[in-house]
């Protein structure tokens, strides 16, 4: 059996919406707690924990997140013209919680073991549909992944999880996808959902 990772404490953003490895997150930092996160990630180079609110809201008392969640890397910052600081961060790898804590100050922290990367898996020839509609949506939704190299469209896990942020799957459904861990497989489960967003 293999040995588990250690665990790491970081700070925990529980959101709304599920960030996937590779993924883009834009939000609007205006409670103090998570104003306390962007200063600590800033002076330390880390990152923190996004996980899909289980239950509970973004704001007020500290909602109940999923165990399963995506760590999260800040690249850019800006003000905005409401003067609330903006933050850009790019989804890493995932990770679960084994156990969690509220601060003082309402901000939740957790102990989490951090999963590997997924394997590097072709994208079988019979998802080549998937490949399509990715490019499509891309184009239509996600312009900052226009200039993707050619490359990615046929990693498995990235169309698995562009597809997964970019189609209109509900958010428990973006969770189960997340926490998935074989590649091939989402795309079959992305394929066998797909007949429900065509137009009759």
């Amino acid at each position: 059996m293999a040995a588990q990772s250690p665990l790491i404490e970081m700070p925990l953003f529980p959101l709304a919406s599920v960030l996937f490895p590779g993924g883009q997150l834009q939000l609007r930092i205006f409670e103090p707690r998570y104003l306390d996160l962007v200063r600590e990630c800033s002076r330390y180079g880390t990152g923190f924990g996004v996980c899909l609110i289980l239950e509970g809201q973004e704001v007020g008392a500290p909602a109940i997140p999923a165990a399963i969640g995506t760590i999260a890397r800040i690249t850019d910052f800006h003000r905005g013209e409401d003067g609330l600081l903006g933050i850009v961060a790019e989804g890493g790898p995932r990770f679960r919680v084994a156990r969690s804590r509220v601060r003082s100050d309402g901000l939740l922290r957790g102990d989490a073991e951090v999963w590997p990367a997924e394997p590097e898996e072709v994208v079988p020839v019979e998802f080549a549909l998937l490949q399509s509609i990715l490019e499509r949506l891309i184009e239509t939704m996600a312009p900052q992944w226009r200039h993707a190299p050619r490359s990615a469209y046929d990693d498995a896990s990235w169309v698995g999880f562009r597809l997964a942020e970019l189609l209109p799957l509900d958010a428990s459904e973006q969770q189960h996808m997340l926490e998935l861990n074989d590649p091939v497989q989402r795309l079959a489960e992305l394929r066998d959902i797909l007949p429900r967003f065509q137009k009759p």
